[in-house]
C-alpha cells in the first residue's frame, strides 16, 4: 500500500474517532478515496430495499458528472449498484456502454464509462456501498475493489458504533421508563393495599379509644379491628419488600432466592443447578429478577408445561439459564417483555440469547460478568 494511501485512511480512521456528523464523514471519504484512485467522481449510497438506493455522500472534481446527495437511484440490471446488492461482494462494469438497465442508459449518458465499487456492512447485514466511476472504460486496474474495501470497513466501524450509541440511548430510555411505571406500580399498591389497612386501623383505634372511657367492654372489638388490619397492612408491605428485594436473597444467597422463587412460581419449576458460591450483589439482584421476569413471562406467553432453570460460574461469568417447553417463536422485538429482559441484562454489561423455534420451546442464556471476588455462602 502506497504511503498516500495509507495517510489517506489514515486521516479517515482519525475522523470517525471523532464521531463526526454522518454527511461530513461521508463527503470525506468520497474526497479521500478519489483522491488515492485519481478519479474524478466517487459516491457512496444507502440500499433503501432491494429496488432502490440513496446518494448519501458524494465528491466530484470540477464539471465532473455526479449524483447529488439525496438522489435515488435504481438498483436493477448489471450495474455495479445492483450487482454489489445481490453479492454482497465487491464488483466492477469495464464499459457501461455494453450493459443494459435504466442505471445503464443514465449513466451512459452522464459520460460515465466503467465504475467499481465495495460493499458497506453494519452488523453484518448489507447496508450500502462505496463507489468510483470514471469517464474512461476498463480504467480500473486489478485490486481497486479491495482498496475500495478498505475505506469502507472505516465507514462501517463508524456505522457500528452510531448504531450502538442509539441501542444503548433506547436501552436507557427504556430502563427510566421502567423505573418510573415500577414506581407507579409501587404507589398503587401501596395506596390499595397497605394504606387502606392502616387508614381502617386508625379508624378502628379511635372508635376503641372513645368507647374505653364510656363502656370499656365494647372496646374489644373495635381494637381486634385494628390489630387484624395492622397486621394485613404489614404483610402487604412485606409481599413489597420482597419484590424490592426479597431479603431471603440478601441473607442467604442466589441459590435460596430462586429456590423460593420456584416453590411460588405459576408454573412447575425445576432448579437443575445453582450457584455455590455468593456472587457479587449487583450480579446475584440482576439474575434474580431475570429469573423471576422470564419466569412470570413464560406462565403469561409460553403455554408451558414446566421450565428448567440454571445458573453457574463459568470463566468470570455467570450464566443463567431459563428454558421452557412451551409454544416457541418468542421474538424480542415484538414485545415489551423480552426486550425488558434484554435491558435488565444489558445494564450490567450483559450478554442476552434467545432460543425459540416455534413449537419446540424458548430458552434465554443470560451472561453476566462476575468479575467481583466470590465468598461461600
Amino acid at each position: 500500500m502506497a504511503s498516500g494511501e495509507e495517510s489517506a485512511l489514515r486521516r479517515v480512521a482519525i475522523l470517525v474517532a471523532t464521531d463526526p456528523d454522518p454527511r461530513v464523514l461521508f463527503d470525506s471519504v468520497c474526497e479521500e478515496l478519489a483522491g488515492v484512485l485519481g478519479v474524478d467522481s466517487t459516491d457512496m449510497i444507502r440500499f433503501d430495499g432491494d429496488r432502490s438506493a440513496t446518494v448519501v455522500g458524494t465528491w466530484a472534481s470540477g464539471g465532473a458528472p455526479q449524483f447529488p446527495v439525496g438522489s435515488t437511484i435504481p438498483v436493477e440490471g448489471e450495474s455495479v449498484t445492483a450487482k454489489l446488492h445481490r453479492t454482497e461482494e465487491p464488483q466492477r462494469v469495464d464499459d457501461y456502454t455494453q450493459v443494459t438497465g435504466t442505471l445503464a442508459t443514465r449513466l451512459s449518458e452522464f459520460g460515465i464509462r466503467s465504475a467499481v465499487g465495495a460493499p458497506v456492512k453494519v452488523a453484518g447485514e448489507l447496508w450500502g456501498a462505496i463507489m468510483a466511476v470514471s469517464a474512461e472504460p476498463a480504467s480500473f486496474p486489478r485490486g481497486t475493489e479491495q482498496r475500495i474495501a478498505a475505506f469502507a470497513e472505516l465507514v462501517t466501524a463508524a456505522l457500528a458504533n452510531a448504531d450502538a450509541r442509539e441501542q444503548l440511548a433506547a436501552s436507557r430510555a427504556r430502563l427510566v421508563e421502567a423505573g418510573y411505571r415500577e414506581r407507579r406500580r409501587l404507589e398503587r399498591d401501596l395506596h390499595d393495599g397497605a394504606q387502606q389497612e392502616f387508614v381502617g386501623a386508625a379508624i378502628s383505634l379511635r372508635l376503641a379509644r372513645e368507647k374505653l372511657s364510656r363502656a370499656p367492654d365494647e372496646a374489644k372489638e373495635p381494637l381486634d379491628a385494628a390489630l387484624e388490619r395492622v397486621e394485613a397492612g404489614l404483610r402487604d408491605l412485606r409481599e413489597l419488600a420482597a419484590g424490592i428485594h426479597p431479603s431471603v436473597l440478601a441473607d442467604r444467597g442466589l441459590g435460596a432466592a430462586l429456590e423460593s422463587l420456584a416453590v411460588r412460581s405459576a408454573v412447575p419449576v425445576e432448579l437443575v443447578a445453582l450457584p455455590g458460591v455468593r456472587l457479587p450483589g449487583p450480579v446475584e439482584a440482576t439474575a434474580y429478577f431475570f429469573v423471576a421476569e422470564a419466569l412470570t413471562n413464560a406462565a403469561k406467553h409460553a403455554g408451558c408445561e414446566r421450565v428448567e432453570v440454571a445458573v453457574g460460574v463459568e470463566d468470570g461469568w455467570t450464566v443463567i439459564t431459563v428454558a421452557d417447553d412451551g409454544v416457541g417463536g418468542a421474538d424480542a422485538a415484538a414485545g415489551s417483555g423480552l426486550r425488558g429482559l434484554a435491558d435488565r441484562v444489558s445494564a450490567l454489561g450483559g450478554e442476552l440469547e434467545i432460543d425459540s423455534p416455534p413449537g419446540a420451546g424458548t430458552t434465554l442464556r443470560a451472561r453476566l460478568a462476575a468479575a467481583a471476588a466470590l465468598t461461600k455462602p
